[in-house]
């Protein structure tokens, strides 16, 4: 028997992300909070950062909702932990084209290019994209934070 198709390997990876969830629970002290809701389907996600120097050094997220908005913020929190706001933002922003631009997976998305297949049921992206919402309104939070900080 040969390899399963790509397909296939890929709603593996979404579902095991659902059955194991990375990084979930709140942190014990987090420098940026942010939620969202999707209240179509009544899918929500909470995430909280822990940011220093300008890097994300950790991350959790909690909520509820579908296999898709539940695998995509694990996934998202396994990203960003350790990196930078602005590379975080980058790519964020990546999948958010995948997503709604129909752009070609950048090479660099790794396992999240598991969430392409999404955007073929133009009904489940919202879904897929509120963790990265929600992670866009924690960096704001992260940024104005760091300014408020450097101006005293």
């Amino acid at each position: 028997m040969g390899e399963p198709p790509f397909d296939d390997l890929y709603r593996e990876l979404i579902l095991d992300h659902y059955r194991r969830p990375r990084n979930r629970g709140p942190l014990p002290a987090p420098t940026v909070q942010a939620e969202g809701v999707n209240p179509v389907c009544g899918d929500e996600i909470h995430l909280d950062l822990e940011v220093a120097d300008g890097v994300v050094r950790d991350v959790g997220f909690w909520g509820q909702g579908c296999s898709i908005s539940q695998s995509s913020a694990s996934m998202l929190t396994e990203r960003v932990k350790g990196r930078r706001l602005e590379e975080a933002e980058e790519v964020a922003g990546k999948v958010r084209s995948m997503l709604v631009e129909g752009a070609p997976p950048d090479r660099t998305l790794g396992d999240l290019e598991a969430l392409e297949g999404v955007a073929k049921l133009p009904v489940r992206v919202k879904c897929a994209l509120l963790a990265w919402n929600v992670l866009l309104e924690a960096l704001r939070q992260a940024r104005a934070a760091a300014q408020e900080e450097r101006h005293g």
